[in-house]
């Protein structure tokens, strides 16, 4: 019989980094609701609103909800001596393609000197056991071509955001090598893996330039909404999806370390992805936004590739995972969230957790299912 992922982690102490986060926060919601010790280390509320409020998750952290720097490594390691985690989710990040032009020396500080200091943390404490590294399907170096991206091409960045990933990459490759391990002296050896997975929507994303969360604010704001690149095309998916492939990912490298892979994409299987603005236009039909409308607007000097795609064979193969939810039911579900939020909704919490509910009585991965 297959275990679950209940088996896994009920009982099991975790620490989350970027909790309260849009990802982090689904994923943290995720794990309590199983029954884990969950901990969390942030350094500040990412916006407001933001998930992590409206979903009342304060108190589920009854291990830690620790705040600091992700780049400070005394402060993680503090987090992590208080709440001595089995497994360690890294999630914390500058997330924002577009602040990776702004403010390029916080993008590469934030997401490689963290992912540093969360793994050099992790050889120093013997409790933690497993690690998955949350990079993004834009690690790869993506010169316009149009076939998906598998775990074995080329890493490589041609914007601030994306190198940086690719360099968290390289970064935990060193982290998984045994031989730095035996001349560095680590106290553990934790079994890492880094998940590649991006462009994911869902209830709960506030974060600038971003399609959904920017229409969300032209609805409330009762205003049109332009987008930037109408033609570009993502992997688009829930949020619910990556996570549950981030959780059966740590369960792999707990039971069967030895057949994990060391990197792994996450990805809708759908071979044709809608465009922006027809995952704007779906998005405003199913939050009945009949006052808001799109403007193209298209930029030429975006900076951003036009089309991504990424293969998840493997994850298929070594996980049997696999999605669950098209973009369009992805985009209904996530319509659905933010219409209870526009509409003064107090029970965003439940709706999280009913729409949870839903996507693990719908997936057919049985390790998965609630």
């Amino acid at each position: 019989m297959t275990p679950t992922i209940d088996q896994t982690f009920a009982g099991r102490s975790v620490l989350v980094t970027g909790h309260t986060g849009f990802k982090g926060s689904w994923l943290s919601l995720w794990l309590h609701s199983m029954g884990a010790k969950v901990a969390g280390f942030s350094d500040q509320l990412p916006t407001d609103p933001c998930a992590f409020e409206l979903c009342s998750q304060a108190p589920d952290f009854g291990a830690g909800d620790h705040r600091g720097e992700i780049s400070d490594l005394a402060a993680v390691k503090a987090a992590m001596e208080k709440s001595q985690p089995s497994v360690v989710f890294h999630l914390a990040a500058q997330p924002i393609v577009r602040a990776g032009f702004s403010d390029p020396y916080t993008t590469f500080a934030t997401n490689v000197m963290g992912t540093a200091a969360v793994l050099e943390a992790c050889r120093m404490m013997p409790s933690v056991e497993a690690v998955v590294v949350v990079t993004s399907d834009k690690v790869y170096d993506n010169t316009g071509s149009p076939w998906a991206f598998r775990e074995t091409d080329r890493l490589g960045g041609h914007e601030p955001y994306g190198a940086s990933k690719a360099a968290a990459e390289i970064v935990a490759m060193t982290y998984q090598s045994a031989g730095f391990h035996g001349a560095a002296g680590s106290l553990s050896t934790p079994r890492i893996a880094t998940a590649r997975a991006g462009n994911v929507i869902g209830g709960g994303d506030w974060a600038a330039d971003r399609l959904i969360p920017d229409f969300v604010r032209a609805i409330a704001e009762g205003r049109d909404q332009k987008i930037r690149q109408p033609r570009a095309t993502r992997p688009w998916q829930h949020v619910l999806e990556p996570i549950g492939g981030y959780l059966l990912l740590a369960h792999a490298l707990l039971s069967s370390p030895e057949t994990t892979p060391e990197a792994i994409n996450f990805g809708p299987i759908e071979a044709t992805m809608p465009d922006v603005e027809e995952v704007a236009t779906l998005f405003l039909d199913a939050a009945g936004a009949t006052k808001t409308k799109l403007i193209v607007d298209e930029d030429k000097n975006a900076g951003e590739a036009k089309t991504l795609r990424v293969d998840s064979s493997l994850a298929g193969q070594i996980l049997g995972w696999t999605p669950s939810w098209t973009a369009r039911e992805a985009i209904a579900r996530t319509a659905d969230w933010y219409r209870a939020h526009l509409d003064g909704s107090n029970d965003l919490r439940e709706l999280s957790l009913a729409q949870l509910a839903d996507y693990r009585r719908a997936t057919p991965v049985a390790a998965l299912k609630g």
